[in-house]
């Protein structure tokens, strides 16, 4: 390299300094000083492409159990409307009782629960049972807490199939959204929570709007009824009565659901 060699009268020779023989030692050891995370860590940082793909990767995740979440909610609406009126004719007797599919319901969650905490604790039956004996028998307080959200989500549940054999689904469904107030008002009554003025807008907006779906739905119904047998006052008085009983059962819902959210939020931040 030319400029490493000091032409002078005497011959050529290596410069001394520089980037000689000392630069090429204080190089050396340059890059032997480890800097940033490693050198506070004593670990090698990750690489970026990991990084952004671990990113990449949760997002991916979150937009899935979104996706599911929405699936899940569309489809057990619609498949407890279906279970609910469609029935052969003249065989209103065989009709499954809403309790029993609750009960149905709550014991395949206890048991999948149950094979979660067994995981959990190694797979072996001991192992749920210490644990089974740790939060349960030997915390009775926590476990009486718990029971008021418990037996109001059963109730909530009984209440959807009676709302669903009563209202269509996309009544339904408006009409539950009530749950959005009641949560609103159980926060900031049990929880002290405040909500800006646009917040409050939204949730009287949305109030309204379950006001007009609901009437509209009535109007259509009468509607319909008077246009199909004028002279049928009973069939009229009938449907009346099933929409009234739906939309009670699913404000009632509404509520449970709003106030058994807010309780349980408050037992966690209280434990």
């Amino acid at each position: 390299d030319r400029s490493m060699i000091d032409r002078s009268p005497g011959g050529e020779r290596p410069r001394v300094g520089g980037d000689g023989a000392d630069g090429v030692v204080r190089r050396s050891h340059a890059a032997a000083i480890p800097s940033g995370e490693e050198a506070t860590t004593g670990t090698p940082a990750p690489p970026r492409s990991s990084a952004g793909a671990a990113d990449s990767s949760g997002r991916l995740a979150r937009a899935g159990a979104l996706v599911l979440l929405v699936m899940q909610m569309v489809g057990l609406v619609m498949l407890m409307r279906y279970t609910r009126t469609q029935h052969p004719a003249g065989a209103a007797g065989s009709l499954y009782l809403a309790s029993t599919a609750v009960l149905a319901m709550e014991a395949m969650k206890l048991a999948i629960c149950l094979a979660m905490v067994a995981r959990d604790a190694g797979g072996t039956a001991k192992g749920l049972a210490d644990q089974l004996r740790t939060h349960v028998v030997a915390s009775p307080g926590e476990v009486l807490r718990l029971s008021v959200p418990s037996l109001l989500y059963t109730v909530q549940n009984n209440l959807l199939y009676l709302a669903l054999t009563n209202l269509d689904a996309a009544t339904y469904q408006v009409c539950y959204q009530l749950k959005i107030l009641t949560t609103a008002v159980f926060s900031a009554l049990m929880l002290g929570r405040r909500f800006s003025t646009r917040k409050w807008a939204a949730i009287v907006l949305l109030t309204l709007g379950v006001i007009v779906v609901q009437l509209s739905g009535s109007g259509d119904s009468r509607g319909a009824s008077v246009a199909a047998a004028a002279a049928s006052t009973e069939d009229e008085d009938r449907t009346a009565r099933e929409r009234l009983v739906g939309l009670a059962a699913v404000l009632c819902a509404a509520c449970t659901s709003g106030f058994s959210g807010v309780y349980f939020e408050k037992i966690l931040k209280g434990s």
